[in-house]
């Protein structure tokens, strides 16, 4: 069932799939590339992910490229680069920041890092 807020998620084939099964046991509709499509290109991802309406989920820098320089819509995406941390840790630092600014990650790109995390609005078209 989704959360109230009505947040929700693709999860990129690369995505670690524990922060996917932790999303859905809190609410979250989380639909992972993984399960559903097999080895798509990232333009495809990002335009599923824009037609769901839902913030893309990734730890591929390479979407970056796509929304900055391609200027390809999106309705936000949150690039996980948390390095060297447990998986627990990581799922837990993803779902936090997810219930606490969830709704500002719609239509922007952040960068979630080891120290910080940098939310930067969508440009226009």
């Amino acid at each position: 069932m989704p959360k109230p807020d009505d947040l929700s998620f693709v999860a990129n084939e690369n995505f670690d799939f524990a922060v996917v099964k932790q999303l859905r046991d809190k609410g979250y509709f989380v639909l992972a590339i993984a399960e559903s499509f097999f080895s798509i290109p990232d333009p495809q991802v990002l335009q599923i992910a824009t037609d769901r309406k839902a913030i893309l989920l990734t730890e591929d820098k390479d979407f970056g490229e796509l929304v900055h320089r391609l200027r390809m819509p999106h309705c936000g995406i949150l690039l996980v680069r948390l390095l060297k941390i447990s998986c627990a840790e990581k799922s837990q630092r993803i779902c936090e920041v997810i219930e606490k600014l969830g709704n500002e990650l719609r239509n922007s790109f952040s960068v979630l890092s080891n120290d910080q995390l940098r939310i930067r609005p969508a440009q226009p078209n």
